[in-house]
């Protein structure tokens, strides 16, 4: 996101950096002009990221695309070499310095020495592989070298606050955001033996996201379910005790898709961030190369709002609005892991394995012409859908209401459009009926992303607001047993029903209802006469800004203020 546009003045105070991931070059761009100061990015062969989708020729342009913006490109190299890795070296270093990356990420010591010894000019970094979780393993690799330091996800504040105090001379790289790892820093085996699938080598099963059940093996050698119904449930308590403390029994609770005990929250360090900031972490890692592009667009424009926030006024810094935007994107429920030490059972998600958001992504600008915007579909659209227009370059976005689809490459309508087919479709600026045509084609270049509200069942809502009490309650360092417990059974019993009814946050269902944001385009807010004098409240209001339910009831059919 364009700093002139979005963004206050920065402060003479040295900034940290924000580090996004790219899984391939359409992510890359949609991080860099979504606000990332850098990417890391890397090959399948050498990095430890078998799914990655760079070519060399893709790596190359990326870079370049990087460079261009006034941006900074890191390649990795942080796979643990055997002895059939070790002769493709010379010809990678050769690779790396066509591309000329701004750093080079490494975690085995003989690949470091190696790449030092035949690259001098390249800076290196200790990848998080490497498992860096005190100040004298940032010394050792500042000895050998290292231009920067990756620290492991486990190290809490308190440690990094140290370790910043003590290696005032190297770059310090700290996770604020993404998945978390069960195990310590990938050290997992259930991928390996469950999936043959190496967890260190970027190729992890996510065993740990998997459902268990319960089977017995009879004396016959068959094996059955152990069926839990109502009649049965008080006969049968599951638990488990570990060898050391003989009699602490942890319960262990499964329901009809099995037991989640492995499953850990995504890591968020928002609401902390400005602590981050505050001791001058140089490098704020977001996780996900193998995440959606909508994915690196959100959540790299919610850090970049915050982060020149902070800088512009630091003492009135305030986490909430970019935690809004980062709840717009699938996650597992937000924890702060390892920040104050010692995982607690909010950085757990026992109930619920899957990731969840209220919105998902709507589409893409793939082109914009002169008179229409041309959006690649990625999700099902239905008519009567509000499409949230959301800006690399401006803080404010755009709704639009949409009755039906014209199809770009056809020109054929229709009411329903699905996602997997890759359709292009075209929206003409004359259905922007409250913007100024020539501000919107500059507020919304190529690559803007799109979002819609996503319809949920009650029981995915329940998670919603379990999520939102654990996080509450973790960043607060309170307890409410009554409340959590509430919550908690709420959403197991909502997993028992297994309804599939689904609603939307808002009052509409297709072209019916209206949510009340002033769409653009929309038929019922703007023609409605029930509607008039909630239009010109509205209207003296940021375009999305709703009306309370109280005022809403109040406006419903006020005659208009003449």
């Amino acid at each position: 996101m364009t700093r002139s546009a979005t963004s206050p003045m920065p402060s003479p105070m040295k900034r940290s950096e924000l580090l996004m991931p790219a899984g391939n070059l359409r992510k890359l761009k949609l991080a860099i002009l979504y606000g990332a100061d850098a990417v890391y990015l890397g090959t399948p062969d050498m990095s430890l990221r078998t799914k990655s989708e760079f070519s060399l020729e893709e790596v190359i342009e990326g870079v370049a695309f990087c460079h261009a913006h006034g941006r900074r490109a890191y390649l990795t190299l942080n796979l643990f070499s055997h002895n059939k890795d070790i002769d493709k070296l010379d010809e990678y270093i050769d690779t790396v310095r066509k591309v000329r990356p701004d750093g080079l990420i490494i975690a085995d010591p003989g690949v470091f020495q190696y790449v030092k010894d035949r690259a001098p000019e390249l800076p290196l970094h200790i990848s998080t592989q490497s498992n860096i979780c005190s100040w004298l393993s940032v010394k050792f690799w500042q000895d050998q070298g290292a231009e920067l330091c990756v620290l492991a996800r486990e190290v809490s504040f308190s440690e990094l606050k140290e370790i910043r105090q003590k290696c005032p001379d190297i770059k310090l790289e700290a996770f604020v955001h993404g998945a978390m790892c069960m195990t310590y820093s990938g050290r997992c085996l259930l991928s390996n033996f469950m999936a043959e699938r190496g967890a260190n080598q970027g190729n992890c099963a996510n065993s740990c996201r998997w459902n268990y059940s319960f089977r017995m093996r009879l004396k016959d050698g068959t094996v059955q379910d152990l069926q839990i119904t109502d009649d049965n449930a008080d006969m049968f308590e599951f638990l488990l005790e570990e060898g050391c403390r003989p009699g602490e029994l942890m319960p262990i609770e499964e329901d009809a898709r099995g037991s989640y005990i492995l499953n850990s929250k995504d890591l968020c360090i928002m609401p902390k961030l400005n602590e981050y900031l505050e001791i001058g972490v140089d490098s704020l890692k977001v996780e996900g190369r193998g995440k959606s592009e909508y994915y690196c667009a959100i959540v790299a424009r919610a850090y970049r709002m915050a982060i020149d926030d902070y800088y512009a006024d630091p003492e009135n810094w305030d986490p909430k609005p970019y935690m809004r935007e980062l709840e717009a994107v699938g996650n597992r429920g937000y924890t702060l892991a390892f920040h104050e030490g010692r995982l607690t059972n909010y950085a757990h998600n026992y109930e619920h394995t899957a990731s969840l958001a209220q919105w998902e992504y709507a589409g893409v600008v793939t082109e914009v012409t002169e008179e229409a915007f041309l959006v690649e579909v990625k999700n099902k659209l239905v008519a009567g859908e509000v499409l949230e227009f959301v800006s690399p370059i401006a803080r404010e976005t755009v709704l639009l209401r949409v009755y039906d689809f014209e199809n770009a490459a056809t020109g054929q309508r229709a009411q329903v459009v699905q996602g997997s087919t890759k359709t292009v479709i075209r929206l003409p600026f004359t259905l922007f009926d409250h913007e100024d045509i020539d501000a919107l084609k500059l507020r919304f270049p190529q690559y803007s992303v799109m979002r819609k509200e996503r319809a949920l069942t009650e029981e995915q809502w329940n998670r919603v607001r379990f999520d939102k009490l654990t996080q509450g309650l973790e960043i607060s360092g309170t307890e409410n047993p009554a409340a959590y417990a509430k919550r908690r059974d709420a959403l197991a019993k909502s997993i028992e029903e297994d309804r599939n009814t689904r609603r939307f946050k808002t009052n509409r269902v297709g072209v019916e209802g209206c949510c009340g944001k002033g769409c653009n385009g929309c038929m019922i807010f703007w023609q409605d006469d029930q509607y008039a004098r909630a239009r010109e409240v509205l209207l003296k209001r940021k375009q999305g800004q709703q009306l309370s339910r109280a005022e809403a009831t109040e406006l419903k059919r006020a005659v208009p203020q003449l």
